[in-house]
Protein backbone atom coordinates (compact mmCIF):
# COMPACT_ATOMS: atom_id res chain seq x y z
CA UNK A 1 0.00 0.00 0.00
CA UNK A 2 1.28 3.31 -0.90
CA UNK A 3 1.82 6.22 1.43
CA UNK A 4 -0.91 8.21 -0.23
CA UNK A 5 -3.41 5.39 0.29
CA UNK A 6 -2.51 5.18 3.94
CA UNK A 7 -3.08 8.88 4.43
CA UNK A 8 -6.47 8.66 2.70
CA UNK A 9 -7.46 5.73 4.85
CA UNK A 10 -6.48 7.56 8.04
CA UNK A 11 -8.45 10.56 6.99
CA UNK A 12 -11.54 8.46 6.30
CA UNK A 13 -11.27 6.76 9.67
CA UNK A 14 -11.00 10.11 11.44
CA UNK A 15 -13.96 11.49 9.57
CA UNK A 16 -15.98 8.41 10.36
CA UNK A 17 -14.99 8.59 14.04
CA UNK A 18 -15.89 12.25 14.20
CA UNK A 19 -19.24 11.65 12.59
CA UNK A 20 -19.99 8.88 15.04
CA UNK A 21 -19.01 11.08 17.98
CA UNK A 22 -21.24 13.87 16.77
CA UNK A 23 -24.13 11.50 16.25
CA UNK A 24 -23.70 10.18 19.76
CA UNK A 25 -23.67 13.71 21.20
CA UNK A 26 -26.80 14.65 19.24
CA UNK A 27 -28.53 11.52 20.47
CA UNK A 28 -27.60 12.33 24.08
CA UNK A 29 -28.83 15.91 23.66
CA UNK A 30 -32.10 14.71 22.10
CA UNK A 31 -32.66 12.28 24.97
CA UNK A 32 -32.02 14.89 27.61
CA UNK A 33 -34.23 17.39 25.83
CA UNK A 34 -37.09 14.93 25.52
CA UNK A 35 -36.67 14.03 29.14
CA UNK A 36 -36.72 17.68 30.18
CA UNK A 37 -39.69 18.34 27.94
CA UNK A 38 -41.64 15.32 29.10
CA UNK A 39 -41.05 15.97 32.79
CA UNK A 40 -41.47 19.69 33.62
CA UNK A 41 -39.93 20.87 36.82
CA UNK A 42 -42.20 20.55 39.87
CA UNK A 43 -44.00 23.75 40.88
CA UNK A 44 -42.82 25.69 43.87
CA UNK A 45 -44.73 24.56 46.96
CA UNK A 46 -45.48 27.41 49.34
CA UNK A 47 -45.89 26.44 52.96
CA UNK A 48 -49.30 27.54 54.40
CA UNK A 49 -49.19 30.57 56.62
CA UNK A 50 -49.99 29.96 60.28
CA UNK A 51 -52.62 32.71 60.19
CA UNK A 52 -54.39 31.00 57.25
CA UNK A 53 -54.09 27.40 58.37
CA UNK A 54 -55.86 27.90 61.72
CA UNK A 55 -59.43 29.20 61.65
CA UNK A 56 -60.11 32.28 63.75
CA UNK A 57 -62.40 31.65 66.75
CA UNK A 58 -65.96 33.05 66.40
CA UNK A 59 -66.59 36.42 68.08
CA UNK A 60 -68.09 36.24 71.52
CA UNK A 61 -71.79 37.15 71.43
CA UNK A 62 -73.53 39.04 74.19
CA UNK A 63 -75.58 36.84 76.54
CA UNK A 64 -79.27 36.88 75.69
CA UNK A 65 -82.05 36.59 78.23
CA UNK A 66 -84.18 33.46 77.96
CA UNK A 67 -87.46 33.97 76.19
CA UNK A 68 -90.54 33.56 78.42
CA UNK A 69 -92.69 30.53 77.89
CA UNK A 70 -95.89 30.96 75.92
CA UNK A 71 -98.08 29.90 78.82
CA UNK A 72 -96.36 32.24 81.26
CA UNK A 73 -98.25 35.49 81.87
CA UNK A 74 -96.24 38.74 81.60
CA UNK A 75 -95.44 40.45 84.90
CA UNK A 76 -97.96 43.03 86.08
CA UNK A 77 -96.90 46.70 86.07
CA UNK A 78 -95.48 47.94 89.33
CA UNK A 79 -98.10 50.68 89.65
CA UNK A 80 -101.02 48.21 89.60
CA UNK A 81 -102.12 45.97 92.42
CA UNK A 82 -104.41 43.01 92.06
CA UNK A 83 -105.85 43.55 95.53
CA UNK A 84 -107.55 46.85 94.66
CA UNK A 85 -111.33 46.56 94.96
CA UNK A 86 -113.75 48.59 92.82
CA UNK A 87 -114.98 51.81 94.36
CA UNK A 88 -118.25 51.49 96.25
CA UNK A 89 -120.77 54.24 95.43
CA UNK A 90 -121.66 56.52 98.30
CA UNK A 91 -125.04 56.27 100.01
CA UNK A 92 -127.62 58.93 99.23
CA UNK A 93 -128.46 61.10 102.24
CA UNK A 94 -131.96 60.61 103.62
CA UNK A 95 -134.37 63.25 105.00
CA UNK A 96 -137.50 63.11 107.11
CA UNK A 97 -139.38 66.06 105.55
CA UNK A 98 -140.31 66.91 101.96
CA UNK A 99 -141.47 70.32 100.73
CA UNK A 100 -144.31 70.06 98.19
CA UNK A 101 -146.36 72.55 96.22
CA UNK A 102 -149.96 72.03 95.07
CA UNK A 103 -152.22 73.84 92.61
CA UNK A 104 -156.01 73.97 92.64
CA UNK A 105 -156.96 74.42 88.98
CA UNK A 106 -160.52 75.48 89.79
CA UNK A 107 -159.59 78.38 92.07
CA UNK A 108 -156.00 78.90 90.70
CA UNK A 109 -154.78 78.69 94.29
CA UNK A 110 -151.26 77.43 95.06
CA UNK A 111 -149.97 76.27 98.41
CA UNK A 112 -146.47 75.18 99.57
CA UNK A 113 -146.42 72.83 102.57
CA UNK A 114 -144.30 70.21 104.32
CA UNK A 115 -144.96 66.49 104.67
CA UNK A 116 -143.18 64.24 107.17
CA UNK A 117 -142.28 60.62 106.48
CA UNK A 118 -145.22 58.22 107.16
CA UNK A 119 -147.48 61.07 108.39
CA UNK A 120 -150.38 61.63 105.93
CA UNK A 121 -151.33 65.24 105.15
CA UNK A 122 -154.63 66.39 103.62
CA UNK A 123 -154.77 69.05 100.95
CA UNK A 124 -158.46 69.64 100.12
CA UNK A 125 -159.60 66.35 98.52
CA UNK A 126 -156.13 64.79 98.46
CA UNK A 127 -154.39 62.74 101.15
CA UNK A 128 -150.61 62.77 100.65
CA UNK A 129 -148.20 60.31 102.33
CA UNK A 130 -144.40 60.64 102.14
CA UNK A 131 -142.45 57.35 102.15
CA UNK A 132 -138.89 58.59 101.50
CA UNK A 133 -136.96 61.75 100.64
CA UNK A 134 -133.36 61.65 99.34
CA UNK A 135 -130.75 63.83 97.67
CA UNK A 136 -128.01 62.70 95.32
CA UNK A 137 -124.70 61.53 96.78
CA UNK A 138 -121.50 63.59 96.66
CA UNK A 139 -119.98 61.41 93.89
CA UNK A 140 -122.96 61.81 91.52
CA UNK A 141 -122.47 64.37 88.74
CA UNK A 142 -126.05 65.76 88.78
CA UNK A 143 -127.46 67.19 92.00
CA UNK A 144 -131.15 66.59 92.67
CA UNK A 145 -133.70 65.74 95.35
CA UNK A 146 -136.35 63.04 95.05
CA UNK A 147 -139.38 62.05 97.14
CA UNK A 148 -141.41 58.87 97.01
CA UNK A 149 -145.03 59.90 97.49
CA UNK A 150 -148.47 58.26 97.53
CA UNK A 151 -151.56 60.37 96.85
CA UNK A 152 -155.14 59.27 97.49
CA UNK A 153 -158.27 61.06 96.23
CA UNK A 154 -160.71 61.16 99.19
CA UNK A 155 -163.22 64.02 99.20
CA UNK A 156 -164.73 65.20 102.48
CA UNK A 157 -168.28 64.48 101.35
CA UNK A 158 -167.64 60.75 101.12
CA UNK A 159 -169.05 58.80 104.07
CA UNK A 160 -166.55 57.60 106.69
CA UNK A 161 -164.91 54.29 105.75
CA UNK A 162 -165.50 54.78 102.04
CA UNK A 163 -162.59 53.43 99.95
CA UNK A 164 -160.17 56.04 98.65
CA UNK A 165 -158.96 56.15 95.08
CA UNK A 166 -155.22 56.17 94.52
CA UNK A 167 -154.25 58.79 91.93
CA UNK A 168 -150.44 58.75 92.25
CA UNK A 169 -147.61 56.60 93.58
CA UNK A 170 -143.96 57.08 92.64
CA UNK A 171 -140.92 59.38 92.70
CA UNK A 172 -141.03 63.14 92.18
CA UNK A 173 -137.87 65.13 91.35
CA UNK A 174 -137.14 68.71 92.46
CA UNK A 175 -134.90 69.63 89.51
CA UNK A 176 -137.31 68.06 86.98
CA UNK A 177 -140.82 68.95 88.19
CA UNK A 178 -142.36 68.10 84.85
CA UNK A 179 -140.79 64.62 84.69
CA UNK A 180 -143.15 62.78 87.03
CA UNK A 181 -145.63 65.11 88.77
CA UNK A 182 -149.21 64.48 89.87
CA UNK A 183 -151.55 65.81 87.19
CA UNK A 184 -155.24 65.52 88.09
CA UNK A 185 -158.33 67.02 86.57
CA UNK A 186 -158.51 69.41 89.54
CA UNK A 187 -155.09 69.32 91.29
CA UNK A 188 -151.40 69.33 90.45
CA UNK A 189 -148.69 68.43 93.00
CA UNK A 190 -144.91 68.57 92.54
CA UNK A 191 -141.81 68.48 94.72
CA UNK A 192 -139.64 71.41 95.87
CA UNK A 193 -136.92 70.11 98.25
CA UNK A 194 -135.93 67.80 101.11
CA UNK A 195 -135.42 69.02 104.69
CA UNK A 196 -134.35 67.72 108.12
CA UNK A 197 -131.59 65.17 107.44
CA UNK A 198 -131.94 61.78 109.04
CA UNK A 199 -129.13 60.57 111.37
CA UNK A 200 -126.39 58.72 109.51
CA UNK A 201 -126.51 54.94 109.94
CA UNK A 202 -123.68 53.44 112.02
CA UNK A 203 -120.72 52.03 110.11
CA UNK A 204 -120.83 48.29 109.59
CA UNK A 205 -118.38 46.57 111.92
CA UNK A 206 -117.23 49.86 113.45
CA UNK A 207 -117.33 50.82 117.08
CA UNK A 208 -120.00 53.37 118.04
CA UNK A 209 -119.36 56.17 120.52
Amino acid sequence: MSKRALIGLAAGVSLLFGAGLGLAQDTELNQTGETAASAPPPPNVIAPSPSLSTAAPPPESAPTAPEPAEDQAPPAPSNMTTSEAPAVPLTRPGYSVAVLQALDKVTAETLRFEVKVNEPVRYKDLVITLHACQTTAADEPVKDAAAHIEVLYQPDYLPPGAPAHQVFRGWMFAESPGLHPLTNAVYDVWMIACRTPLPAPPAVGGASL
